[in-house]
């Protein structure tokens, strides 16, 4: 059974910085493509940032290009999303995404998602 599992949210003042992992488990984690979303209270969950098979292509949205950066270590299926210059347009839950296998380029849309985490929460206070 495939399980994501993130972590390393939290409440965090404007300006500082969070790094938030995703832990997966009960697949072949280095054939997948990855990608992160996140979804501010009352709105549509967004993308955030995506990292396709070996690192070889990476895409941010435009928002937060220049202070998130993502990244992965096979060695121990998890995923990253370090944030940096928080502001309070962040807080939302993030949550980690499984890709489709072998799939080189990265999706923006939710449905080319098919296994998600649980989220953890980002507020950033002003």
């Amino acid at each position: 059974q495939v399980q994501l599992v993130e972590s390393g949210g939290g409440l965090v003042q404007a300006g500082g910085s969070l790094r938030l992992s995703c832990a997966a488990s009960g697949l072949r984690f280095s054939i997948y493509p990855l990608a992160w979303f996140r979804q501010p209270p009352g709105k549509e969950r967004d993308f955030v940032a995506g990292i396709s098979v070996n690192a070889e292509n990476i895409y941010y949205t435009d928002s937060v290009k220049g202070r998130f950066s993502i990244s992965r270590d096979n060695s121990k299926s998890t995923v990253y999303l370090q944030i940096n210059s928080l502001i309070p347009e962040d807080t939302a839950n993030y949550y980690c995404a499984l890709g489709r296998a072998w799939r080189t380029n990265i999706g923006t849309n939710t449905y080319e998602y098919g296994h998600w985490g649980q989220g953890t929460q980002v507020t950033v206070s002003s």
